[in-house]
């Protein structure tokens, strides 16, 4: 399978992460993830809550980088449709990513809970002076009798005043 690899240097302004999220969209429509998609959807706000978190908690800049797959093929051992899209967010802050618990009175503090709840999977690594925190989603071919074949798949995730379809 082919992979294409992208990526947006984000300068350290609040403004950023709109033309971050832009930008993913124009990406994974070009990898052939209709806008429509829940896993567009799904990415899209991965994308705003890593570069949110750079952006905010470093004041510096980071890069966004997107891992997509080509276009399916078919080919053996390439089904049509099942892949793996990847968000890496490198920043030059060493300080680990802490998932936080906050009360509803709070306004941020949900970001990783969110990736969490969103991503099938999702981590970080020292990189040189900075780190990368990265997640992942797995694109499912969907198939006639059920639901999509791969990845966390149904359900919902709540947090405080906040519901989101986990597809």
């Amino acid at each position: 399978m082919q992979v294409l690899q992208v990526q947006l240097e984000v300068r350290p302004d609040p403004s950023e992460v709109g033309r971050a999220r832009r930008w993913a969209r124009s990406r994974l429509a070009g990898a052939g993830i209709q806008a429509d998609e829940p896993l567009a959807e799904t990415l899209v706000l991965l994308v705003s809550e890593l570069v949110t978190n750079a952006v905010v908690h470093t004041g510096r800049s980071a890069v966004l980088r997107l891992v997509l797959p080509g276009k399916a093929t078919g080919e053996a051992g390439d089904p049509a449709g099942e892949a793996t899209v990847r968000v890496e967010v490198d920043d030059a802050s060493d300080r680990a990513p802490v998932p936080r618990c906050v009360d509803g009175e709070e306004t941020g503090g949900r970001g990783l809970a969110l990736v969490d709840g969103l991503a099938d999977r999702w981590g970080w690594s020292r990189e040189g002076a900075g780190k990368r925190i990265w997640c992942e989603l797995d694109r499912c071919a969907e198939r006639e009798d059920t639901a999509p074949a791969c990845g966390k798949g149904g359900g919902a995730v709540a947090y405080e005043g906040f519901a989101f379809e986990v597809v």
